[in-house]
C-alpha cells in the first residue's frame, strides 16, 4: 500500500534533477502539492484548477489565493451539499400545523 503511495515521487526522482533552475523546482513542488491535496480531499485536480483560475482575480491578494486551497474548496462543497440536503429533507416533510 505504501509503495503505491510513494511510486509517483520515486518514478519522477531522476526527472526532478533536470528542472533547469531552483525556481522551476520550487514551482513544480507547489503544483505537485496542490494536486496531491486535491486527491486527498476527493477533488478532481483538473476541475479544481479550472475553478481556481475562474474564481481568482487577476490582481489577487495572498488572502484571496489562500481562500482557494483544496481544503477550503472541499469544505465549501461539503457545506453546500449539506445545506442542499437539509433543504431537500425539509421539502420532503410537510409542515405540521400547530393546534390553537
Amino acid at each position: 500500500m505504501v509503495e503505491n503511495l510513494i511510486r509517483p515521487a520515486k518514478l519522477g526522482l531522476k526527472n526532478y534533477l533536470f528542472f533547469g533552475s531552483l525556481e522551476a523546482g520550487s514551482n513544480h513542488a507547489l503544483i505537485y502539492t496542490l494536486l496531491a491535496n486535491c486527491r486527498i480531499h476527493d477533488l478532481d485536480p483538473e476541475g479544481y484548477l479550472v475553478e481556481v483560475i475562474t474564481r481568482l482575480p487577476v490582481d489577487a491578494t495572498p488572502e484571496q489565493a489562500a481562500a482557494l486551497t483544496p481544503l477550503r474548496i472541499a469544505a465549501e462543497r461539503r457545506a453546500a451539499a449539506g445545506s442542499s440536503e437539509a433543504a431537500l429533507s425539509q421539502a420532503d416533510h410537510p409542515v405540521r400545523r400547530q393546534r390553537s
